[in-house]
């Protein structure tokens, strides 16, 4: 008997990013882990060992006194989409390359449910991700501006350096979803940053939602 495709779920249900998508269902209790956990991100966002920095604010830390370097963590794909001139990366979540029986009927699972949605591919932790850091930045008392597309996967991340070492951190709270034209000066790529989270059917929709938001506006100015 032939098993049905599963049909996509809405877009507010899952992350639209890949790595956020092995754990879209279950955003809202990892985040609530990571913030009520002892020593978990909330808290020390909270405590003020991490600094929570809007992305209105960024561009101002990244330069002059703030000092801070920014570090990407998104996966490659969602990179090349969108990315900041001059960000260090190194992605907390990869893509799974595993080809066992149940990771492809992960992979299969994920793409009913997500990668047909969003575009994005399953992936797996980043178990090198604290080395990978520290293989680009060994003085850890390097202020660093940790980001991603949502802020989850730099949540989790803020909380694996600081219990890595790093000193000075911040973390870019709402991620690059948030930021606007202009928040960041050096935006490279053939996407807006905040858009660079966005693909598969979803992104026809965003395409066809700008188109008409651009139809309006030019019929309200004849």
């Amino acid at each position: 008997m032939a098993m049905a495709m599963p049909m996509p779920m809405p877009m507010q249900l899952w992350s639209s990013s890949s790595s956020s998508a092995c754990c879209a269902g279950l955003k809202p209790f990892v985040l609530g882990a990571q913030q009520e956990r002892p020593g978990g991100a909330g808290e020390l966002i909270r405590s003020g060992s991490v600094r929570a920095i809007r992305p209105s604010e960024a561009a101002g830390m990244l330069r002059g006194e703030g000092g801070f370097r920014l570090l990407d963590v998104r996966p490659a794909w969602e990179r090349e989409k969108a990315r900041v001139g001059g960000s260090l990366h190194v992605p907390l979540f990869v893509a799974d390359p595993d080809n066992g029986p149940l990771t492809l009927l992960k992979r299969w699972v994920h793409f009913g449910y997500v990668g047909l949605w969003t575009g994005q591919l399953l992936t797996t932790v980043n178990h090198r991700f604290v080395a990978d850091v520290e293989a680009q930045v060994p003085d850890k008392a390097t202020k660093l501006l940790v980001a991603c597309g949502e802020g989850l996967r730099s949540l989790m991340a803020v909380r694996l350096l600081h219990e890595g070492g790093y000193e000075n951190l911040g973390w870019l709270a709402g991620g690059f979803n948030r930021c606007v034209d202009g928040d960041f000066p050096d935006v490279e790529g053939s996407s807006k940053l905040q858009y660079a989270t966005i693909g598969g059917v979803s992104y026809i929709f965003l395409q066809l939602l700008l188109l008409l938001r651009v139809i309006g506006k030019e019929s309200k100015e004849r």
